[in-house]
This record gives C-alpha cells, sequence and structure tokens, in this order.
C-alpha cells in the first residue's frame, strides 16, 4: 500500500530529516527533562512509516539500511551492557556511572551509562515498531 500524493511525497521528502533531527533532540533532553529513548525512538519510527507509507516497506528499508532485527538485538545488548558495567566495578546493577571528556568545538561533555541505556531503549523501540509497520505494510 502507497500512496499516490505528489505533495506528500514532496513533503515527505522536508520532513523526514526534520522528524529524525527532532527524534534526536528528543533523545538527548530526555536525562534532565521529559523525552529520552522511548520517545525519540518513536518519533524516529514515526518518521520510517510515514516514509513507508509514501512510499513503499521496501524503499523505507533502504532509507534505514540496518535490519530493525539487528535494531533489537544491539539495543537490548547496550542497555543489558550498561547494567552490567557496574556490576564488575562492585557496584549495584544499573548503578549510573559517569566520565567526562572534552571534545573541541563541542566542549566539555559528560557521558554515562544512563546515556548507553537509553541508546538501547531508543534501538529497541525503533526497531520493534519498525517491524511492525513494514510487516503490515508487507501484507
Amino acid at each position: 500500500m502507497t500512496m499516490d500524493s505528489v505533495i506528500l511525497k514532496t513533503a515527505i521528502r522536508f520532513l523526514l530529516p526534520l522528524l529524525l533531527l527532532s527524534s534526536v533532540f528528543l533523545f538527548l533532553r530526555g536525562h534532565n527533562e521529559p523525552g529520552g529513548g522511548f520517545v525519540g525512538g518513536l518519533v524516529a519510527s514515526g518518521a520510517m512509516a510515514l516514509y513507508a507509507m509514501t512510499y513503499n516497506a521496501a524503499a523505507a528499508r533502504q532509507v534505514v539500511r540496518v535490519s530493525p532485527r539487528v535494531l533489537i538485538g544491539s539495543g537490548l545488548l547496550m542497555s543489558l551492557s550498561s547494567g552490567l558495567v557496574p556490576l564488575f566495578l562492585g557496584r549495584p546493577f544499573l548503578t549510573g556511572l559517569w566520565t567526562s571528556t572534552t571534545i573541541t568545538g563541542l566542549g566539555e561533555l559528560h557521558l554515562g551509562t544512563p546515556l548507553l541505556f537509553d541508546l538501547g531503549v531508543f534501538c529497541v523501540v525503533t526497531g520493534v515498531t519498525l517491524v511492525f509497520v513494514f510487516s503490515l505494510l508487507e501484507e
């Protein structure tokens, strides 16, 4: 099922990058305010679902470039590893560990295991939703 609207096909070319950028914004904002991996993953998969409905599932799979099942597996692995790292350091499961690094142009960044956990949630939510969407559109 594809939509044969010239307006929608033209609009999705501009909307897809904007929706994916807002997905990244929601993902990065989620540590201090509402948002995070779950909401960011839903927005990203919603953008891809709109693209898939506009063109077709095969075209959307080419845009994603990664199998949704690989996203699910890698997301689960990231989330699990963010919880296991503190165990190796003698701390409780899912304890937040932080490190600071300086990147030229961006300044000092504070990276930690909660960010890795959120990235895993982002990948799992995106992957699961895309599996559903692609399966429904390919039927």
